[in-house]
């Protein structure tokens, strides 16, 4: 099972949720794709499998994932001031990956009912649907 994780700005959700995972699937593929060089760093740092960055990136990895999981923002175009490319968000929606997304309200989008998590909770609950689904990939 690939799952990519896919980040922008400074990459801290990213480097969490790869982290995260690799704790509960320490045998996953884990793809970490980048909006910019310092997000995709932190996700390396945080264990990921195989790392890259941009737009071509994203469309490569969007095609491979059983699994993507970013924050919202990842499937809105322009959003994180403009770092998530029309073409970015695009190959997100399109995928045939399952999409777990967190409803981070930094996207400039809010995702109504979501609550109010905490980066924690979101996280935990992000790694618990992706855990779930790997289990029933089998």
């Amino acid at each position: 099972m690939v799952i990519a994780v896919i980040d922008g700005q400074g990459g801290g959700l990213g480097a969490k949720l790869v982290e995260s995972l690799r704790k509960a699937l320490p045998d996953a593929q884990i793809f970490a794709v980048g909006a910019n060089a310092m997000a995709t760093e932190r996700m390396i740092k945080a264990g990921a499998s195989r790392a890259a960055t941009g737009e071509n990136a994203v469309c490569v990895v969007c095609r491979r994932a059983d699994v993507i999981t970013g924050p919202v923002g990842i499937a809105v175009a322009d959003s994180m001031l403009g770092e998530i490319t029309p073409t970015m968000a695009l190959a997100v929606a399109q995928s045939s990956a399952r999409r777990i997304l967190l409803p981070v309200g930094k996207c400039e989008t809010l995702v109504v009912g979501a609550g109010d998590k905490t980066m924690s909770d979101l996280i935990a609950e992000a790694v618990g649907q992706i855990v779930g689904q790997t289990k029933a990939c089998v």
